[in-house]
């Protein structure tokens, strides 16, 4: 994949009904690298991968034209996108169509992504115990919001994470006696806006990042990806974010090892984790 493939990748996806802007597109390919299957000088599939450290990667953004569907190519872009990431451990999101050629390629479920969207309401605020509170990112944070990524995801995505900071709308942290215990980004993507990453140890501190972010983002058409055991679906529901689709999280290799801290509620986007 070139820079030059971006603007036929986003009619792709956009033949799919997926929502990226072209500038969705372009931020992920600066970030990863990317595959392109051609016929007759037509892009007709894509497949892109990020690496994590040494050890670790993800796979997002693999399409195949509708049109080219059976002949191999979902399969034989992502026996490319996965040559030499053999000895890392790789993670990906797969809708009801992929899955089964994922499962072929060695991944196993390891658990569930629901979609949720809709225009975002004035959200009723969270109340926190004494000694919790909610306020803006400070440049000073960015160590400490790194790390809690890192604990959260089981591996560290530290250059990703400062481009999302750099271009968000706006980034909360939740902070506990002085020490940082969770954030959240709203940020722009596809149709609107996008909160995600939410990473928090409770649901509690997960639920006041994202109405406050919610509120915030109020008129707005409004898109979070949710990690269904994080028991917010209808908590989400009842702030008319409603689910409209739901895609299976997907490892092959060791799942990452994360501690008893901070956990992920929310994906940055589907394709990058």
């Amino acid at each position: 994949m070139k820079s030059s493939d971006l603007d036929a990748a986003w009619d792709l996806s956009m033949d799919q009904h997926w929502p990226h802007r072209p500038g969705d597109w372009t931020f992920a390919f600066s970030l990863g690298e990317g595959i392109v299957a051609e016929a007759d000088g037509q892009l007709v599939g894509t497949a892109m991968r990020w690496l994590w450290g040494k050890t670790h990667a993800t796979v997002g953004l693999v399409i195949v034209s509708e049109v080219m569907r059976g002949r191999r190519i979902g399969s034989e872009l992502m026996n490319r996108i996965l040559a030499g990431l053999e000895g890392r451990s790789v993670s990906l999101h797969a809708t009801e169509v992929g899955r089964g050629l994922y499962e072929r390629l060695g991944f196993v479920r390891t658990g569930e992504i629901r979609q949720h969207q809709g225009i975002a309401a004035n959200a009723p605020l969270v109340a926190l115990d004494e000694g919790w509170r909610l306020r803006p990112f400070d440049r000073s944070d960015e160590a400490a919001v790194i790390d809690l990524d890192a604990r959260a995801r089981g591996w560290s995505r530290s250059k990703m994470l400062r481009r999302w900071i750099d271009s968000a709308e706006r980034v909360m942290v939740l902070d506990h006696s002085g020490a940082l215990d969770g954030y959240a980004i709203l940020r722009r993507f596809g149709r609107g806006v996008v909160v995600g990453p939410v990473i928090a140890s409770n649901d509690i501190g997960a639920r006041a990042l994202i109405a406050h972010l919610v509120s915030l983002a109020a008129g707005r058409f409004v898109r979070i990806d949710l990690d269904f055991d994080s028991g917010l679906t209808t908590w989400l529901e009842e702030l008319q974010l409603h689910r409209v689709g739901t895609v299976t999280a997907m490892t092959r290799g060791s799942v990452a090892a994360v501690d008893e801290g901070p956990r992920l509620f929310a994906l940055a986007t589907q394709a990058m984790g």
